[in-house]
């Protein structure tokens, strides 16, 4: 079987891993309204962000080879679209063009598309998402999302829903951000600065974010572009926080492009020096495929990091509760026994019993489990209440925080852990909480130790060739992905 085969297997196996050990504990905790596999399972997905004039839909249609987004210098679509392949009618037309549209309302329900989370986000947003299916072979191995352009002085109630909160979703499930601008406002508008501030560094990694600056032929010079250009890098600094800018790519549409011949003051005689800049951004949306697996490792180490951060949170408040019950238990017990005697002593003093060792054990150990019941109906619950109340306001305590990846992680659940605590009342299935645990910290370590290694193995093979682990020594028979026997062991 072919390197490609082993690669889909592999894509597959861990989608398995997900479905039936993460999944169950995320839906029972509440860490996610719907399967973590939703998410993932769908074809590799390019998110396409920028100002409302950066060239997002220029830049599709050349990707595409035809005229499907709508293009302009005003904002032109204020509409969420996913762009996919669809077949042609007829296997002689090979005209790129739109080969079924469908509405928001039939990709958030039609179960074979990733979308389900967001229909919380209401009939406003739902108005503006839409489905297009393009016969383009660009999009054969993965997917477009173009979104409504970024402006400067709009807010969630004019635009009716949340847009950095479904930006923020998108680019989640996104395996490659474009984020766009042009050269006359090269990072300035106030959503692209919310963007890159807060929604991404929150929602993706840094490593799956590429920075373009477009539409470069509108640039009346070199020596203009270079302004453009060092303009950009400052507000990009500010605007996430970073000295060490991420390179930027620059290009431009050739079929849209301003002609400058016999323009006063023009000079583009730079833009072919810059074709291979326009070939490697394309090159990195075609890589999207490529990208998929490194991501779905990702998606299982991050994932299996905060659920067994989450779980260890959740074990480590019950081990602190039993062992806070059991030390006042025995402290209970010594009181009462001791109350007991007290109280065998007092009736002696005043004469109401003799001597007698039956009457006297009658006595002491009638009054000491009589104390002891009424401590366990009233004392103790007060003091549980008290313990659990101490516990919800030290919350950081449950868990070590020795380093940034603990902390962050830690950050990521703490809400959630506080809600579980709340909502149980600190009552929790000590035995089954910890097995959870144990099982989501192995697929965690030893689980994605394994991805990474078979993911590093398939990077150095040839088209062709397969890798050392789907087979046995002895033979050419496919034998389990290493982490399948891990997994078994659940």
């Amino acid at each position: 079987m072919q390197r490609e085969n082993y690669i889909e297997t592999l894509r597959s196996e861990l989608l398995d891993l997900v479905e039936e050990h993460l999944t169950p504990v995320a839906l029972r905790y509440g860490y996610s309204e719907v399967p973590l596999e939703s998410n993932i399972k769908w074809r590799p997905l390019v998110l396409v962000l920028g100002n409302y004039s950066s060239g997002k839909s220029t830049l599709i249609n050349d990707f595409l080879g035809a005229k499907i987004q709508s293009t302009g210098q005003a904002p032109t679509d204020d509409s969420f679209t996913v762009i996919t392949y669809g077949d042609s009618e007829s296997e002689a037309d090979d005209t790129v063009r739109v080969v079924e549209e469908r509405d928001g309302k039939f990709l958030l329900n039609d179960p074979e598309y990733p979308f389900e989370t967001l229909k919380r986000y209401g009939q406003r947003f739902i108005a503006h998402f839409r489905l297009k299916k393009i016969n383009s072979p660009f999009l054969e191995n993965l997917a477009i999302i173009d979104t409504p352009g970024m402006l400067d002085s709009i807010t969630e109630r004019d635009r009716g829903y949340d847009y950095q909160e479904i930006i923020g979703d998108l680019a989640q499930m996104a395996d490659l951000v474009l984020v766009l601008f042009d050269p006359h406002k090269a990072g300035t508008v106030r959503e692209t600065h919310t963007s890159l501030r807060d929604t991404l560094p929150a929602k993706t990694f840094e490593d799956r974010v590429l920075f373009v600056l477009n539409r470069i032929d509108e640039c009346a010079s070199l020596i203009d572009l270079l302004q453009v250009y060092g303009t950009l890098c400052w507000n990009l600094s500010q605007m996430t926080g970073r000295k060490d800018i991420p390179p930027i790519r620059l290009t431009y549409s050739p079929h849209v492009m301003q002609k400058g011949a016999g323009e006063l003051n023009t000079d583009q005689r730079y833009l072919h020096y810059l074709d291979n800049q326009r070939m490697e951004v394309k090159e990195a949306v075609l890589q999207a495929p490529r990208y998929r697996l490194d991501n779905l490792a990702t998606f299982v180490e991050t994932h299996g990091e905060r659920l067994s951060h989450l779980l260890e949170a959740l074990v480590s408040y019950s081990k602190r509760k039993r062992r806070f019950f059991w030390r006042h238990l025995l402290i209970s017990l010594i009181l009462s026994i001791l109350l007991g005697g007290g109280a065998v002593a007092g009736v002696i003093t005043a004469g109401l019993i003799g001597p007698d060792p039956y009457l006297m054990a009658a006595v002491g150990g009638g009054s000491a489990v009589l104390l002891f019941v009424l401590w366990l109906a009233t004392g103790m619950r007060w003091l549980r209440g008290r313990f659990h109340r101490d516990q919800m306001r030290h919350l950081d305590r449950l868990t070590p925080l020795r380093n940034q990846t603990r902390r962050d992680s830690w950050q990521s659940i703490r809400d959630l852990v506080y809600l579980t605590l709340k909502r149980t009342t600190g009552k929790i299935a000590r035995k089954e909480v910890k097995s959870e645990y144990e099982a989501v910290y192995r697929i965690y370590t030893e689980g994605s130790k394994d991805i990474r290694e078979a993911l590093n193995e398939l990077a150095t093979l040839e088209a062709g060739e397969a890798p050392a682990w789907t087979r046995d020594e002895a033979s050419e028979s496919p034998r389990d992905f290493p982490y399948q026997e891990l997994a078994r062991q659940d």
